[in-house]
């Protein structure tokens, strides 16, 4: 299968905590185990000021592949908001009013990712798009975060503009050790095949990435607060044994290999006038 090359942006998405949901409702907030569509847009969406009743559908149209580079471990929550309060300082209810006596404290149950790190490559043929969307993640206009406002990323989430994403996103380096068995597959996922991804290995890959393993509910229709609107899309998945040599390790060693890499590597293409 051979890819048209587009143009992208190299995203690190890397914390002490992180949430993308998928069916998070009232008391339950879930995550997903990796970043989802509408977490990603809804950062790019705040990046660039958009209020939540705006048009995502220029945000919507970039194509997004995750690279897991540590998978994190899932953390629950146990949460409570509204405890100790007044009655007319309690929680609001749907219908825009107060909980009753005794029915002021909410319960709820939150997932987070501990210590996960992720490597996202937008793409797109869209070229001042790309330049808009790397403007915003350099100098947002509102914080960014990983999925949920308490999980702020551990530094910058912006690595650079490219040509060809998908080639770096597999050659990166990777934050974290190498597996002392030797290398373990390094998973992918995509709203889009993965077959066109240019790997280079010398074991089998685990499922060719070209037809969908399922569906998630996390394309973003509207951000408006009493009208979100998801609806489902494909999900890829490819598992790929990466070489030994992107293992990168933690701290100021990866740090610097990711610089190194970023120097070598990523040129950013001539920004558009005004």
């Amino acid at each position: 299968m051979t890819a048209k090359h587009s143009g992208g942006l190299l995203l690190r998405l890397a914390g002490p905590l992180q949430s993308w949901g998928t069916h998070s409702k009232y008391l339950w907030r879930d995550t997903a185990r990796f970043p989802t569509r509408s977490g990603v847009v809804g950062m790019l969406a705040a990046g660039l000021g958009r209020e939540r009743e705006a048009p995502l559908d220029d945000l919507t149209a970039l194509s997004m592949a995750v690279r897991v580079d540590r998978p994190g471990v899932v953390l629950t929550d146990f949460h409570t908001v509204g405890g100790g309060l007044p009655a007319d300082e309690t929680v609001i209810t749907v219908d825009g009013k107060r909980r009753g006596e005794g029915k002021g404290t909410l319960v709820s149950k939150r997932q987070y990712l501990a210590d996960a790190a992720f490597t996202v490559a937008l793409t797109s043929e869209d070229a001042e798009l790309l330049h808009r969307c790397a403007a915003a993640l350099r100098d947002p206009h509102w914080p960014l975060f990983l999925g949920r406002r308490s999980c702020p990323p551990e530094g910058p989430v912006l690595l650079g503009a490219v040509e060809d994403p998908l080639r770096h996103l597999v050659r990166l380096p990777l934050a974290a050790r190498r597996p002392r068995g030797g290398p373990q597959p390094t998973e992918f996922y995509s709203d889009r095949p993965l077959g066109v991804l240019p790997v280079v290995s010398d074991a089998p890959d685990r499922e060719d990435g070209d037809h969908h393993s399922g569906e998630v509910a996390d394309e973003p229709l509207s951000f408006a607060p009493l009208g979100r609107q998801y609806r489902p899309r494909p999900l890829y998945r490819r598992a790929v044994r990466l070489p030994d040599a992107t293992y990168a390790g933690f701290g100021t060693r990866y740090l610097e290999r990711l610089h190194h890499y970023i120097d070598q590597h990523v040129v950013e293409p001539e920004r558009s006038a005004g």
